[in-house]
């Protein structure tokens, strides 16, 4: 054989194995590696996407946060201006019970006080009879004087 026709045949036979080659192995390769390269490129948007929704998600939990911390600090400041207001209310109350309770101890004790002076000008008469029923050396009779006692007893 001649070293040309074997150049020549190992060239055609080199064409036919191209041909072949790019009529029937290498679309299935360049598919595999589009669908590959379309597969990472979804996954690194998915990625990017959920980053993002990450970051997101943390802005809103840190915004519901701040709510909560906000919201809290209001019901504690209500909490306590409606302690103030409650012990304020008791102290009104226990003020004006006290006013009461006094007002009601002056009128008993002013009560007792003219019991005790009518109990008194009762005695002072009685005395003040058994001391003229000594001097006169006789009975005097409380209902047939009875108006000389009453002077007595205002007069007292």
């Amino acid at each position: 054989m001649n070293i040309n026709a074997t150049l020549f045949l190992q060239a055609v036979v080199f064409a036919i194995l191209v041909w072949f080659t790019m009529k029937f192995v290498w679309p299935p390769i360049t598919r595999a590696l589009d669908e590959r390269a379309q597969k990472i490129a979804d996954g690194l948007a998915a990625a990017d996407k959920a980053r993002t929704e990450l970051a997101a998600a943390n802005q809103r939990v840190e915004q519901e946060l701040a709510n909560s911390r906000n919201e809290t600090a209001a019901r504690l400041a209500d909490a306590e201006r409606r302690g103030q207001q409650i012990v304020e209310e008791a102290k009104l109350r226990a003020t004006d019970e006290a006013g009461k309770i006094v007002a009601a101890a002056k009128a008993d004790a002013e009560q007792q006080l003219v019991r005790a002076r009518e109990a008194l000008r009762d005695q002072v008469a009685a005395l003040a009879v058994k001391g003229a029923e000594q001097i006169l050396r006789k009975e005097v009779n409380p209902a047939v004087h009875a108006d000389l006692l009453a002077r007595l007893k205002t007069e007292l």
